[in-house]
């Protein structure tokens, strides 16, 4: 009996909710969304309580900016319930007239053929399989379409007021590769050429070249003056693991430091659609107008925080596994072996290097996406921690190593030459960083 009470009561609580309004039903929506927001539970939504829990959702701080923005209308720094349900109504309905443009047949969903041509009435021409991604990344119960619910749901913090924010918000996402799913290598340079032509697989080599040069050139002058601090006059590179690390993490982070505007302009004309910047000085101009010049240093930090201990790892790593060969080699007692050859050299370095990407690769996807928001017309601008919430929210951990193996195919070779030239121009006399950074730009160029 006590049961058959229980399943009497829900049945009513169903059928006197099935019998509320439309509005009644969103506003208790909106409801109980505000108790979950409203962390400390006073009745009010302050800017910090707002970040922390759409952090988790993958919003931007940026896009809660504009939500406090825009519905906060007694200009307190908080939302109320009734600034939160005027601010969601009104963004609801923008949604509503989005929704109905897109669902072309009007059956109440959105399929990849509608999302395609919608990007192409507005001269964003994507394929049916690149609009099947974007629609998978809001498809949470597998129909290979999209209804009002999902759709509202999806945007429902993201500041959009028409087709082209949409666009630009889907593009942002594109280029960052945030959707679930995989592409193989050989996909990926498939799409590059279609877009581009062959000229597409060599874009931003230039600035590429430009910057890898110097940085490799700072970074190996840096790691042995370094060296020589930590030991005294002793600068041969007989230091323990741990002052190896120091060393290389301080190289590294001081190399980047030096050339990292180069890094973002390098980052934004590989990832540039054809046609989008006609050059390095047009990339930079257009940076600078749209965004000024903070935005040769978006991505600094999760930059420094990745290349401070992969430089670290790889550089203390190499100069272990090659003064472990050099013990192995010698004879008791007798003088000491011939320097390492080139294989063994190569080896080395593919080794250290891979080490390396492997503990930062996660903040150096980060950094890289983070580098690439063309940031058209308020479009959203993930911070660092909303990007983490994301990627891990959309793809699990292993969304954190999306792109591992194409870098890895890059990195290792280079990375082995470079230490091959450092190792043979430690040993001439009167040749300096000089010779490096242009032996290094030279490598980068075909690697």
């Amino acid at each position: 009996m006590e049961r058959l009470g229980v399943l009497l009561v829900a049945s009513c609580q169903e059928n006197q909710e099935n019998q509320e309004s439309p509005e009644l039903r969103r506003r208790r929506r909106w409801a109980r969304l505000f108790d979950q927001l409203d962390l400390n539970k006073d009745g009010r939504i302050d800017l910090r309580e707002l970040r922390v829990g759409l952090a988790k959702l993958g919003v931007s701080r940026s896009s809660v900016d504009k939500v406090v923005l825009a519905g906060d209308t007694n200009q307190d720094g908080e939302l109320d319930f009734e600034e939160f349900s005027l601010y969601l109504h009104a963004h609801e309905e923008r949604l509503r007239l989005l929704f109905s443009n897109l669902d072309r047949n009007h059956d109440g969903e959105i399929d990849a053929a509608e999302i395609q041509h919608s990007l192409r009435s507005i001269g964003l021409d994507v394929s049916l399989q690149e609009a099947e991604r974007i629609l998978n990344s809001m498809d949470r119960d597998g129909t290979m379409t999209i209804d009002w619910a999902e759709w509202r749901d999806h945007f429902l913090f993201n500041p959009l007021h028409n087709m082209e924010d949409v666009a630009r918000h889907w593009r942002h996402t594109m280029v960052h590769g945030s959707f679930p799913g995989t592409s193989s290598v050989g996909n990926s340079f498939q799409s590059m050429v279609r877009e581009g032509g062959l000229g597409s697989l060599w874009r931003g080599n230039g600035i590429n070249v430009l910057k890898m040069a110097p940085e490799t050139a700072i970074k190996f002058t840096v790691y042995e003056q370094i060296k020589g601090l930590l030991g005294g006059s002793d600068a041969s590179g007989h230091l323990e693991l741990q002052e190896r690390f120091i060393a290389g993490s301080l190289a590294g982070a001081i190399a980047q430091t030096a050339i990292y505007p180069l890094e973002v302009l390098k980052t934004r004309l590989t990832l540039r659609a054809t046609g989008q910047f006609s050059g390095v000085a047009d990339c930079v101009s257009q940076t600078l107008r749209r965004e000024g010049v903070w935005a040769f240093y978006r991505g600094y930090v999760p930059n420094l925080l990745a290349i401070a201990p992969a430089a670290g790892i790889d550089l203390a790593v190499y100069e272990s596994l090659k003064n472990s060969w050099i013990s192995r080699n010698s004879a008791p007692g007798g003088p000491p072996p011939g320097p390492p050859g080139v294989l063994v050299l190569v080896g080395c370095g593919a080794l250290s290097s891979t080490c390396g990407q492997l503990a930062s690769y996660p903040l150096a996807l980060v950094k890289t996406r983070m580098q690439a928001q063309a940031a058209e017309g308020g479009g959203p601008r993930p911070s660092m921690t909303a990007l983490f919430h994301g990627i891990l929210a959309q793809e699990g951990v292993a969304g954190l190593y999306r792109g591992l193996s194409p870098n890895l195919l890059k990195v290792i070779p280079a990375v082995s030459i470079s230490y091959v030239v450092y190792e043979y121009m430690r040993k001439v006399p009167g040749q300096n960083s000089c010779f490096l950074l242009c032996r290094r730009g030279i490598e980068n160029g075909f690697l």
